[in-house]
């Protein structure tokens, strides 16, 4: 097919008065204008979105910062084990301390009976309870002395056992010849020996 220039010049001509450029002109000019506002619309709400991206992500850092346990703080299987540990050692002091009350309780009990038998012990009087033989208690010093005395049907202290401080005893008879002192320092002389 071939194309009539005449044709297409007839054409052109037809669609001059239907083409104005200067309204064409603003037309372009104001798609351009608003493709250039468009254009710095979607710049500044891809800054916005840039900051708001670097604000959240500041944001999960410091809450994974947050979320991580520090090296100071036990893991929780430690702080378990802690736990158990001070549970144990808390249980133990509660016995050790029901203990030592129980033997406080007992400690206390024997005070009060040693108190009350030492009150009915200074309020008695022994002495006057029993009747004591000054003869008897003097025998038995001389005999934790080492002397033993031996005496007559009447009474009468006859001889003297003694034992020196060697084991032998000796027996010393009272007649009448000497005087008590003189008996007394051959008693002694006797007994050191």
């Amino acid at each position: 097919m071939s194309i009539n220039i005449q044709d297409t010049v007839k054409a052109i001509r037809e669609m001059v008065p239907i083409i104005d450029p200067e309204d064409d002109y603003l037309t372009i000019a104001a798609a351009e204008e608003q493709m250039a506002m468009t254009h710095d619309a979607r710049q500044k709400d891809l800054q916005e979105a840039h900051a708001k991206v670097k604000q959240l992500a500041r944001a999960l850092e410091a809450a994974r910062v947050s979320a991580t346990r520090p090296s100071t703080i036990p893991s929780a299987e430690d702080h378990a084990a802690l736990m158990n540990d001070l549970d144990a050692t808390r249980l133990s002091l509660a016995k050790a301390i029901n203990d030592a009350e129980g033997a406080l309780a007992g400690k206390e009990a024997e005070l009060a009976r040693l108190k009350e038998e030492t009150r009915a012990l200074e309020s008695s009087d022994p002495a006057a309870e029993h009747e004591l033989d000054a003869t008897a208690l003097r025998l038995a010093m001389y005999k934790g002395l080492g002397f033993e005395p031996i005496v007559d049907k009447d009474g009468r202290i006859t001889k003297m056992l003694v034992r020196a401080e060697s084991g032998d005893v000796h027996c010393i008879i009272f007649d009448q010849k000497k005087s008590d002192d003189d008996y007394a320092q051959l008693l002694w002389k006797v007994a050191s020996s």
